[in-house]
């Protein structure tokens, strides 16, 4: 495979978290091939730019994913995060789960 990806690790995240919100930083490192301290980096990212919201479990956090905000990119109809990633996870959209 090449060198290249077609999604930027924020993106890879996302997924992460939506397969499993309660997915510990090393976890998530270690299925996309990088640094824990990398990790904390992007859900820190996501959770500040209002893209994820973090919630005390215990001595343990899970994640909640703002379906209902849009893209950041430059287009005539922004889809929603929650809409992405039910595409690339080929799941129904996540505000529509029950």
């Amino acid at each position: 495979m090449g060198r290249w990806g077609f999604l930027t690790n924020h993106a890879r995240v996302l997924l992460c978290i939506t397969d499993d919100p309660g997915a510990r930083l090393r976890d998530i490192a270690a299925v996309l091939g990088i640094t824990e301290r990398s990790a904390h980096t992007i859900v820190t990212d996501l959770i500040e730019d209002g893209y994820v919201v973090k919630l005390k479990d215990g001595r343990r956090n899970r994640y909640q994913i703002r379906a209902d905000r849009t893209l950041p990119e430059p287009a005539s109809r922004q889809p929603t995060i929650g809409e992405l990633l039910a595409t690339l996870a080929r799941t129904s959209p996540i505000g529509e789960r029950g």
